[in-house]
């Protein structure tokens, strides 16, 4: 099978090609697939595309008169796919849906104790042989409330990290899941109250026509003041200038981001000798409390060899006739 590949990085070539173990023909491209890149893959059978790649209906007609039958997601949202279309044409879709949750939950606990502990901070004061604790007091994690929202196979292992920790937990979701109110001591409550009553909230949704905005100012005001808010789960799950006015008021005490509603040609990409044309962006990095990471909590070997090998797991599938456990439906 001939598979085009999009929006590929150097982090990820190799786990590609070693999944791979040349069985299908691979043309690998950097770019993102669009409507001006989509005629990359044309002879192709396949087409495997990561988070920001744009897979809208006019694409996918595209992609079908070449002949595509199969997409290949290398990442468990699918926000970027018209499913429905795709679902006209015959076109089968597949995601990773889980490659490590557990490379994700300890990146975000990792945010929370670094926003906590000022270690950023400290770390630049040593460097300039400022060895003053002026302005580094943090707090016990052991006592404090988090609010989980979206409480999935990443949420999971959050509880169970910040239930070792001594956290009183509370969760938000769709579906309530009995064991871990028996495990974690876990509370399932309303958006509302949640939000009223956590000193951190982590974000851990996916990202629908429901969620986008879940954080607005609406949501904001009824935080805790001085809240640490967490989002590693997806960008549009915040809105970007309701959260920059939360911290400004002193709402918000923390921001940690690892992934941003505008970081489609932002992130992943070198901009050092660049201009940064996103004021919202400009502005998060002049704070000092907030903690900005370029959609890296997934970023571990586990989960690259994990993703590789679960997306040609998928078009094997595909290729063969066969059931896939990961088609998207």
């Amino acid at each position: 099978m001939k598979i085009a590949v999009f929006n590929v990085h150097n982090w990820e070539k190799e786990y590609l090609q070693n999944a791979n173990n040349g069985q299908h023909a691979l043309k690998m491209f950097e770019t993102y697939l669009s409507s001006d890149t989509v005629d990359l893959a044309r002879g192709c059978n396949a087409v495997c595309i990561f988070t920001e790649d744009n897979a809208s209906a006019p694409i996918l007609d595209r992609l079908y008169e070449f002949g595509v039958r199969f997409v290949a997601l290398r990442c468990a949202g699918f926000n970027n796919i018209d499913v429905p279309h795709a679902q006209k044409l015959g076109i089968r879709m597949a995601r990773v849906l889980e490659y490590s949750p557990y490379a994700i939950a300890e990146f975000t606990v990792g945010i929370m104790l670094a926003l906590n502990r000022k270690l950023i901070r400290t770390h630049y004061r040593i460097m300039e042989m400022n060895f003053s604790l002026n302005g580094l007091v943090g707090f016990d994690m052991n006592g404090k409330t988090v609010g989980i929202i979206g409480i999935g196979k990443i949420g999971r292992v959050v509880a169970k990290i910040l239930h070792g920790f001594g956290c009183k937990l509370l969760a938000y979701d769709v579906v309530e899941d009995p064991d871990l109110i028996e495990q974690y001591g876990l509370t399932y409550t309303s958006l509302d109250e949640l939000c009223n009553q956590s000193d951190i909230i982590t974000l851990h949704a996916p990202l629908t026509k429901e969620t986008h905005h879940l954080i607005n100012e609406d949501k904001i005001a009824k935080m805790k003041k001085g809240v640490m808010l967490i989002n590693a789960g997806r960008g549009g799950l915040v809105n970007t200038q309701d959260v920059i006015n939360g911290i400004k008021s002193g709402q918000i005490g923390y921001f940690g981001m690892d992934v941003y509603e505008g970081e489609k040609g932002l992130y992943f990409e070198d901009h050092s000798e660049d201009i940064l044309q996103d004021d919202s962006m400009a502005r998060l990095m002049t704070l000092r409390n907030v903690m900005i990471s370029s959609h890296q909590a997934f970023l571990t070997d586990t989960a690259l060899k994990n993703i590789a090998r679960v997306t040609f797991e998928n078009l094997a599938c595909f290729e063969n006739g066969k059931v896939c456990s990961n088609e998207i439906k």
